[in-house]
Order: C-alpha cells, then sequence, then structure tokens
C-alpha cells in the first residue's frame, strides 16, 4: 500500500452482465466515496463501460466539499471529463489496479501515479512522433479516450476545449470511425480553439475489407492541419503499457521540434501572466460597464431637470 490506507469499494467484486454490479450498487460504491472526507483519491479498478449510466445519479457536493483525485482512464473520462467541465477540480489521468502485476503497484506507470499522488508536478520529454506539428503551447489539458469524448457530446458531460492543450487516445476502432469522430469534434467547434494536442497511444486499430487508406495518426493530422497550434504524437499514455500519468485540469507547457518532444505541468498555483490578465480584465470591463451606465443615468437625468 506505500503508507496509503488501502479501503475497498463494499461492491467491488459484484457482477451483473457485462458490469461489475448493477447501476445502483456501482454508484452506491462511488457515492461512498465522494461523502466521505477521509478518502483522498478513488482509484477506479479498471474501465470497459458503465460510467455513463451513473454520472447523473451522483451527488457532488460532498465531492466539492471534501475534493479528492479521481484517478483512471479509458471510461473514467466520463468523470474527468464531467468534472473538469462543472467543477473545474483537477483529475488524474493514469493506470489502474487491472494493470497492476499481481504483486501490487510496480513498474513506472504506476509508481508515477504514485508519486503524482503524493504531489510530484511531472514532465516529460520524448521524440515525437513522426508527424508531429512543431511549435511551443501552453494550457490546461483536457481529454481522455476519443470514443468517450464523442460519446459525451451535447451532454452536461461534454469536455471544454477551449484554449486547452486536448490529449486524445483510442483501442480497438474502425480507422472510418476515427475519422467520423474526429469530424464530430471539428463541427462541434472542438478543435479550432486548442492551443494544442497531444496523441497517445492508438492501439490496435481495425481496418474494413477495403482499406480506408490512411493510419489513426494521419487520420488525426489531416483533421487539424488548417490549424496552427503543435501536435505531439506518440504520448506514452493510453491503452498501452507504459501509460503514464496525466493531471487533466493543470496547466502545462509542450514543446515540440524535430527531434524533441516534451510535456511539463506547471505548480497547481502558477499560471501564466496572460491567465491572469484575463482574469482580471473581465471583473474589470464588468466595473468599467457599470460606472459608465452610472455616468449614462446621471446625464439623463440632469438633461430632465
Amino acid at each position: 500500500s506505500r503508507g496509503f490506507v488501502v479501503i475497498t469499494g463494499r461492491n467491488l467484486y459484484a457482477a451483473d452482465r457485462q458490469f461489475a454490479g448493477a447501476d445502483a450498487l456501482r454508484r452506491a460504491d462511488l457515492q461512498e466515496m465522494f461523502d466521505n472526507p477521509d478518502i483522498r483519491a478513488v482509484v477506479c479498478a479498471r474501465g470497459g463501460y458503465g460510467t455513463v449510466r451513473i454520472i447523473d445519479n451522483l451527488d457532488f457536493s460532498g465531492f466539492l466539499r471534501h475534493p479528492k483525485w479521481i484517478v483512471g482512464y479509458s471510461d473514467i473520462t466520463v468523470l474527468h471529463s464531467h468534472i473538469q467541465r462543472n467543477y473545474g477540480i483537477e483529475t488524474l489521468h493514469a493506470t489502474m489496479p487491472l494493470n497492476f502485476p499481481a504483486e501490487g503497484p510496480s513498474g513506472e506507470p504506476a509508481e508515477a501515479m504514485l508519486r503524482c499522488l503524493c504531489g510530484e508536478n511531472p514532465a516529460y520529454r520524448m521524440e515525437p512522433g513522426a508527424l508531429s506539428v512543431p511549435g511551443h503551447a501552453r494550457g490546461i489539458v483536457a481529454g481522455g479516450n476519443l470514443s468517450i469524448l464523442y460519446s459525451l457530446s451535447g451532454t452536461p458531460s461534454d469536455i471544454d476545449t477551449r484554449d486547452k492543450i486536448l490529449f486524445i487516445e483510442d483501442l480497438d476502432e474502425y480507422l472510418y470511425h476515427i475519422d467520423r469522430m474526429m469530424m464530430n469534434l471539428k463541427r462541434n467547434g472542438k478543435l479550432d480553439g486548442l492551443a494544442g494536442l497531444v496523441v497517445g497511444g492508438m492501439t490496435e486499430m481495425r481496418d474494413n475489407t477495403i482499406p480506408f487508406g490512411k493510419s489513426a495518426e494521419e487520420i488525426i493530422l489531416e483533421t487539424v492541419a488548417e490549424y496552427k497550434y503543435p501536435v505531439l504524437f506518440g504520448f506514452p499514455a493510453g491503452h498501452i503499457k507504459d501509460n503514464m500519468p496525466l493531471i487533466l485540469g493543470r496547466e502545462v507547457l509542450l514543446d515540440v521540434s524535430d527531434g524533441s518532444g516534451s510535456l511539463a505541468f506547471q505548480p497547481p498555483d502558477q499560471r501564466s501572466a496572460s491567465g491572469k490578465l484575463k482574469s482580471l480584465f473581465k471583473p474589470a470591463v464588468f466595473i468599467l460597464g457599470f460606472f459608465a451606465l452610472l455616468y449614462l443615468l446621471y446625464a439623463l437625468l440632469l438633461g430632465n431637470l
């Protein structure tokens, strides 16, 4: 347990058809963790499918009073996106116990996940994928599994990508469906306002008898080719062995060059000068507008006297 006190959900080993227990049981487990102020992190056992069936019946009031890490990937993207969109609280896209070896959380992905839980700010440097687009960007990381993000379109859990660095990954999808999902994001305005794009594992892609003719990476690049932000392919996260953690909701610096790619998370209390200016700009505009309105009313009153 590495010094952590581990509490397992009451229904962790339940089963109901393809689900780990009925919806009500899975919701009750998660709700209990949300409401317990002593729980500091909720590490989801695995992904699969089912979070979307319970998300609308969860009460987040206890979670908001006592925020805690939500840890996982794949189907857990539902929680990541919902929490970031509605509450602006950081979550951790990282490996899960399903992927731990029998002896416990060992290996770099699990170790890195534990370091994040203990307060480490991760920084990554790698050789970028061949299709990467050079550039520099700064923004808050959002995203997760592409199929899940696609399924959340138009819902209260829909991802907000404006000025964000979007991360996507996927597994076992037909190439034409990757194209469909990317076009959905594009038509919904999710791609044109990005600060940058990071692409993780696009693993075990499938094709039809008549080939689609492009790889998943080529499809993604084609979809965003008209935009001017950096794109980093080959980031070590997703349905891959080296699934390294990403702190969703935290600001990062993204750098992509011909021979190097890096993603450096910033301290949680550090925001860019431009971000501070933007946050001050809105109230300043409101105050100026308020006083301008008072002045106009005063002038009208004088004119009527």
